[in-house]
């Protein structure tokens, strides 16, 4: 019997003939198999890689059977660990089940237990990456795909994206940067009547007055210089759907008065255009400044502001759920471990507890940067202290969301260098394929200079 989706097992033994013997059978069966005499040679090699399945004596000298399986399953928890037992030691065996075990295997061994139990992992694998695929599905189905947390500050959030979402409400989304508030607005949109229509997002901070009238209304040709043809602006386009003005503290009086006119009368002129076009879209807004403190220093209008804040969801900082730092890193390790082709077993029991305990300022946009890092700098087969920016700097904020990004430019850029622009071997050298790798140069807008030609 050959298993499907090639399992890669560690055979931990300190006896030379039975090492031989698992790994011979094993490889007759299609299996990638690796082998250590001892405990601590074993655990510096799940260090290294990801193991499916591990194959451990309950019996060695030095460090015990029972002592790896403890570690083992701190660091990688995904790891099916089965004990290797005689007749003299099957209650030890079953103990061990107890501390994280999946089964017990008895000498002498034949092909038959063998076949049982790597058919029995082969499902196990099937069956937790089922169940990931159908979470995500679940996720995307129900509109919090990304919005994640099981603290009652999320839960909290949640109810309040259901209570809303079919309504037509306008709705303010209130939280410290870096909180998620556009993936709330999202969640509302897709959960609402209007999911088949466009979700339009515009950042109202990043443009000055003039530019951000003419991203929203759209213009005519010759509106004014430079308009060379007519434009839609992001109120056309929202028509029918979602419009999610973001820092929407920002924009002046105004454009709070036109927009104002907009939501009231339901239509709205193109700049430069005579007639008016009916709209009809569900506003989202966010902010991360206390509206109410601009409108007792006049820069934002009581009658616009009681306009957008009909609904008001606070969103939480991630210092307030901790509870959910273990599930956010771990579905950041996921997507980070996929898009770069590594495989991780998981994050270190020691890197979590510094993941817990930093107050995270810029909250799970920060926390998504770190995790980004984590996965390129890795070297080993799970996230530990030393590739979190802030291991070393007890109580000090860790490097800031550009300091990041300038760490990962200049790593790939270093091994491209080394490598001489090769880009095959600069893809080996980063653990991850030349696709990957493309994208990463067009992310971090990581150019070859023009006195380099790639060598194939």
């Amino acid at each position: 019997m050959t298993i499907k989706n090639n399992i890669h097992v560690l055979v931990v033994d300190d006896e030379l003939s039975v090492r031989v013997s698992l790994q011979g059978w094993l490889k007759k069966f299609g299996c990638e198999v690796d082998v250590a005499e001892d405990g601590p040679t074993a655990l510096m090699m799940t260090e290294e890689h990801l193991y499916d399945l591990m194959l451990l004596d309950i019996k060695m000298p030095g460090m015990s059977g029972v002592d790896v399986l403890k570690k083992v399953k701190e660091d990688s928890p995904g790891t099916i660990v089965v004990m290797i037992t005689a007749h003299g030691s099957v209650e030890s065996a079953v103990e061990s089940m107890k501390i994280g075990a999946s089964d017990y295997l008895m000498k002498p061994f034949d092909p038959p237990q063998l076949s049982l139990l790597l058919e029995k992992t082969s499902q196990q694998r099937r069956l937790l990456v089922e169940n990931r695929l159908l979470r995500e599905k679940f996720e995307t189905r129900t509109g919090f795909h990304n919005l994640i947390g099981s603290s009652e500050a999320m839960n909290k959030v949640f109810r309040m994206i259901r209570d809303v979402a079919e309504s037509d409400s306008s709705v303010l989304l209130r939280g410290e940067t870096g909180t998620g508030k556009e993936l709330v607005a999202k969640a509302i949109h897709a959960l609402s009547g209007r999911s088949f229509e466009p979700f339009v997002a515009i950042n109202c901070g990043a443009f000055t007055e003039n530019l951000l009238e003419s991203e929203l209304f759209g213009y005519e040709k010759g509106a004014f210089t430079g308009a060379q043809g007519p434009r839609k602006g992001r109120l056309e386009m929202a028509n029918g759907g979602t419009l999610f003005l973001d820092e929407v503290a920002e924009i002046s009086s105004k454009m709070q008065v036109d927009l104002l006119r907009v939501l009231q009368e339901k239509q709205f002129h193109r700049l430069g255009a005579p007639n008016p076009i009916p709209i009809d879209f569900r506003l989202i807004s966010a902010t991360h400044t206390n509206l109410e403190e601009r409108m007792e220093k006049g820069t934002f209008r009581k009658d616009f502001y009681y306009r957008v804040n009909v609904i008001s969801i606070e969103i939480p900082p991630l210092r307030e759920r901790r509870e959910d730092i273990p599930l956010l890193a771990e579905c950041f390790l996921d997507r980070y471990a996929r898009e770069t082709a590594k495989r991780f077993s998981g994050i270190s029991k020691d890197a979590m507890r510094l993941l817990m305990e930093y107050d995270w300022p810029g909250n799970v946009r920060e926390l998504e940067n770190v995790m980004e890092r984590a996965v390129v700098l890795a070297k080993k087969a799970h996230i530990r202290p030393e590739n979190l920016p802030f291991s070393d700097r007890s109580g000090q904020r860790p490097l800031s969301d550009s300091s990041l990004q300038t760490i990962i430019r200049d790593h790939i850029g270093g091994v491209l260098e080394k490598s001489e622009w090769n880009l095959s071997r600069a893809a080996d050298i980063l653990g991850i394929n030349r696709a990957t790798l493309y994208r990463k140069l067009r992310k971090y807008h990581i150019a070859r200079p023009v006195d380099k030609v790639e060598s194939l």
